[in-house]
């Protein structure tokens, strides 16, 4: 019976990579209720077992749920049938992977500043507002061109009224969390030694008065 439920699983898990390595659909991924179709109600556990396969891969099946708010606990069957689920990195890209896959290193910085504003906007920006930031960080005709790349591949979505949201791909591929404490420790060290510049000035500026005062 074991050696039975084995290879149960081991075709169940065969069936899920096939689903969710080929596209079929304008997104890439799959819907948990296709997969509880083809796989039935345990493909939760299908989807366990595979995850842990790919680890030795640096691959992992990532679970994104687009319509509503992640579950604060374990998602519920019903919860799960609505999210979609992908296989992605399980690692960082080293500076040289990125460069392979096509990405210079200040169209990376531009799209981690871009989610990042919209993030600190509840979901959605406008898309001048956007301009604006990147404006300060590349050169002008390189600003449109990058937000519509990021558009097209999937990270950032755009309306009828210009306003920005994150696509699909963001949630898939992007730990936001993640990605905000990098930026504010990156912040942060980019302001400290200034920070430090001015009390030792200040110090200085203390220490000199006294002398004065003491002459």
């Amino acid at each position: 019976m074991r050696k039975k439920t084995k290879g149960v699983y081991a075709s169940k898990m065969k069936r899920a990579t096939h689903m969710l390595f080929y596209r079929r659909h304008q997104k890439p991924g799959v819907k948990g209720w296709e997969l509880h179709k083809a796989l039935g109600a345990d493909y939760p556990k299908v989807l366990e077992i595979l995850d842990d396969y790919l680890k030795s891969l640096d691959l992992q099946v990532k679970t994104v749920f687009e319509e509503e708010k992640t579950p604060s606990g374990k998602p519920s069957l019903e919860e799960l049938g609505k999210a979609r689920f992908y296989i992605t990195l399980r690692g960082e890209l080293a500076p040289k992977e990125s460069k392979m896959i096509g990405w210079r290193i200040d169209d990376l910085a531009g799209l981690a500043v871009a989610i990042a504003h919209i993030i600190s906007k509840k979901g959605q920006a406008p898309r001048k507002d956007v301009e604006k930031l990147l404006g300060e960080k590349l050169p002008g005709w390189k600003v449109g061109f990058n937000i519509d790349r990021y558009i097209r591949y999937g990270y950032l979505q755009q309306d009828d009224n210009d306003q920005l949201y994150l696509d699909w791909r963001t949630r898939a591929e992007v730990d936001e969390k993640a990605l905000i404490n990098l930026l504010l420790r990156s912040e942060a060290q980019t302001t400290l030694p200034s920070e430090a510049s001015n009390e030792e000035n200040g110090e200085e500026g203390v220490e000199e008065q006294e002398e004065e005062e003491n002459l």
